[in-house]
């Protein structure tokens, strides 16, 4: 069942991010498949994770392709949760959210 839910999961990847490189690990502990993406140069994209169902799960780190990075989120069972972080020219900006609803707003 795991090996079905994992191949199906893994066909949704496939499909969503096309020719973008990427490697994919099952953990059995936490019934996830944690996920990393590449720039066409090597860089690391993205770094993830998605529940068995496909939906974004935990922390999502993403990079630019000099590898800084740009984004930091969380999802709960794909739900945008908590305090997500992006840098833009420099900028930081802050936004939190609650079951996937911006409730703040801030820039430093």
């Amino acid at each position: 069942m795991k090996n079905t839910i994992f191949l199906l999961v893994f066909l949704i990847c496939a499909v969503s991010f096309g020719q973008q490189k990427r490697d994919l690990k099952l953990n059995e502990n936490k019934n996830l498949i944690e996920v990393t993406y590449y720039h066409d140069n090597g860089v690391i994209s993205q770094i993830g994770a998605y529940t068995l169902d496909g939906k974004l799960h935990g922390e999502w780190l993403s990079f630019n392709a000099q590898g800084e990075k740009t984004v930091s989120a969380n999802y709960d069972n794909g739900k945008k949760v908590g305090k997500w972080i992006h840098w833009i020219d420099g900028v930081m900006k802050e936004v939190n959210y609650d079951n996937n609803v911006v409730s703040k707003e801030t820039i430093n």
